[in-house]
């Protein structure tokens, strides 16, 4: 290999390690943070992570591949690799952004299923009339709310109308009260698991890891459908507190 290729390699290598570095600090922040399981697949969060991510750590250092010269004096040099990691750095800040626009805020039981409401789904207008402690987006892990009864006819009729042109109702601050408050509600409308997997007997061995996981008999739990984005998950409800335990990756439909 010549010189002129390896000192090429050195300084593309270099950029490489810097920009993994970068992306393994982003990748704590996006699954730590914003993304927790389950929602990094509920989400998406995992694929558009992949997307930013991957396009950011290809491009810099293969950029730092074609402009690294040993022609070049080091101060140019440095500012073609300077002038490469600047616009790396605004395409990752856009990317998180986007990250952060589509990150999960709150898991809404919403009548007879769960939603996951992203933070990309709420308008920003009606989070002034959420009560107080709903009126700032959570930047952690997902809370739980609920969706509160229908004040009216005409306020559901409103309701229905606003959910068909895409604003579905767990995503109303407007709407939100204390998950505590829904708990008899939760459990009205769970099913016995045992009927899913009469439904589904696909789904048992997984349904029975994640049982054994929790130390609950299949029996002994309850299940709603989730709805995330662009699919649908099963979450396993404790019959005695209304609170969901885990997310089974099966469409209960």
């Amino acid at each position: 290999m010549s010189p002129s290729n390896i000192f090429r390699l050195r300084w593309s290598g270099t950029h490489l390690l810097i920009s993994l570095l970068l992306a393994a600090a982003v990748a704590a922040l996006v699954f730590l943070v914003w993304f927790p399981s389950p929602f990094r697949e509920l989400s998406g969060g995992f694929k558009l992570f992949l997307i930013i991510v991957a396009v950011d750590v290809v491009l810099g250092p293969c950029a730092t591949l074609v402009v690294a010269n040993q022609s070049k004096s080091r101060r140019e040099l440095r500012t073609d690799v300077a002038l490469i990691g600047l616009i790396q750095l605004l395409a990752l800040g856009y990317g998180l952004w986007t990250l952060a626009q589509a990150r999960p805020v709150y898991m809404a039981f919403e009548i007879d299923r769960f939603r996951v409401v992203h933070a990309v789904d709420v308008d920003p207008g009606l989070l002034a009339q959420a009560p107080e402690q709903w009126r700032d987006l959570p930047l952690g892990r997902p809370q739980l709310v609920a969706v509160r009864p229908f004040r009216s006819a005409e306020e559901r009729a409103d309701a229905t109308f606003a959910a068909l042109s895409g604003v579905n109702l767990g995503a109303r601050p407007d709407f939100w009260m204390p998950y505590a408050d829904a708990v008899a509600a939760v459990k009205a409308e769970a099913k016995p698991l045992s009927e899913l997997l009469q439904r589904k007997p696909d789904a048992r061995p997984a349904a029975e890891a994640m049982a054994q996981k929790l130390g609950r008999p299949v029996d002994g739990l309850l299940y709603l459908p989730v709805a995330g984005r662009n699919l649908f998950w099963t979450a396993l409800i404790d019959p005695a507190t209304g609170m969901p335990l885990e997310y089974l990756p099966v469409d209960p439909y």
